[in-house]
């Protein structure tokens, strides 16, 4: 197969949604997702079915990979956090500059500040000059281990092992998202905060009755926050008792978009949430003002590390990325202190809690270590 065609069967299996059952158009023909994969692996079988097939192929594997990440990884980011989050591509050594625009309404008296993640785990709050930001970029990585024998046999696929790079890659700046909102809610005015134990229907209303006299205000929650939003009498019509029971939450809140962020698990043992479930963000935001920059700057590079004694390969990506959070005081944050980042399971008696999470992961003879984070520049 022409490296090309290679190329196009790569992008379709990565964008691919497993759980979708689609017919996906490669020449002439359409094939399931499933036949996608059995045809991308085939491929990659002659590329590296042995390990002289391997280093002889191995820089056309290695931009396979990069240009699928590249490729495929933005476009992702894009289309998960669309709703609040505006993402750029540029060229190595470029910035990207971005403007906020305001509604006449709060150009008067709307006081801009941002938070900029620093990926070594500091957040930078400032006020902002003008209305424009360039975000900075730093370096991320991701890195997956290949023993020697799982090459050889074929036990680990250079599909399987893209697919893993790039999902630990997306978890990461989902993360870091996480981090950036999380951070900025302490330097909103006092007037702008409510935190409430449980769902409290009048105090939603006054910060929406506030946040829409700058334009028509969203909530941006979990889903486990959306649940909980429901009105303090029995007003709620068959329709709306039809929809919480088939959706888990209403749809929207008396007019406005109720906009839910994906919500994830810090790691494999499932006790801690990504996104703090306690907390909604009510903003006034148009398809030109979203509150989340991402940046990709420049192309994505792998190279491997192969003098391991036990003739294993690490496979190492390198990606320069940046974000940062425009908020200004027409923000506003809600948080229902009744709902927790850390699981449920930590209630139960210490013998059975252990029964429950215990599964610690191990990496054998054909497990793939992976682990994503910022390269320590």
């Amino acid at each position: 197969m022409e490296y090309n065609d290679l190329l196009s069967l790569a992008r379709i299996a990565l964008k691919a949604d497993p759980s979708a059952p689609t017919a996906y158009s490669f020449g002439d023909e359409k094939y399931t997702l499933d036949q996608v994969n059995e045809a991308l692996a085939a491929e990659f079988r002659k590329l590296a079915g042995t390990y002289s097939d391997y280093r002889e192929n191995k820089n056309t594997i290695f931009r396979l990979i990069e240009q699928s990440i590249d490729e495929v990884l933005p476009a992702r980011v894009e289309q998960q956090y669309a709703q609040f989050a505006e993402v750029r591509n540029v060229a190595n050594g470029d910035k990207a500059v971005f403007r906020m625009r305001v509604t006449e309404a709060a150009r008067k008296r709307a006081k801009t500040f941002v938070t900029r993640v620093g990926l070594a785990g500091r957040y930078e709050v400032f006020m902002l000059d003008g209305k424009s930001l360039t975000v900075e970029t730093s370096a991320i990585g991701g890195a997956a281990r290949i023993g020697f024998e799982e090459m050889l046999d074929g036990r680990i696929q250079f599909s399987e092992l893209t697919s893993l790079v790039m999902e630990g890659m997306d978890e990461f700046i989902y993360r870091e998202i996480a981090k950036a909102l999380a951070a900025v809610v302490a330097t909103l005015p006092r007037h702008n905060r409510a935190e409430v134990a449980g769902f409290d229907e009048d105090t939603m209303d006054e910060l929406l009755a506030i946040a829409d006299t700058y334009g028509k205000a969203s909530i941006y929650c979990t889903f486990e926050f959306a649940s909980k939003m429901l009105p303090q009498t029995n007003w709620v019509s068959d329709d709306m008792k039809n929809r919480l029971w088939a959706d888990g939450w209403l749809g929207n809140y008396k007019g406005h978009n109720v906009i839910i962020l994906p919500q994830s698990m810090v790691d494999e043992t499932n006790q801690e949430k990504v996104i703090d479930p306690a907390q909604a963000y009510i903003m006034p935001v148009g398809q030109d003002n979203k509150p989340v920059k991402i940046v990709f700057e420049g192309p994505t590079a792998v190279r491997t590390v192969e003098d391991n004694d036990d003739w294993s390969t690490d496979f190492q990506t390198y990606k320069k990325f940046g974000i940062a959070t425009f908020f200004t005081n027409f923000i506003f944050s809600y948080r229902n202190t009744d709902l927790v980042k850390a699981s449920r399971i930590h209630n139960l008696p210490a013998e059975e809690a252990e029964g429950e999470t215990g599964a610690e992961g191990a990496t054998g003879e054909t497990g793939a270590e992976g682990a994503t984070g910022e390269t320590g520049e």
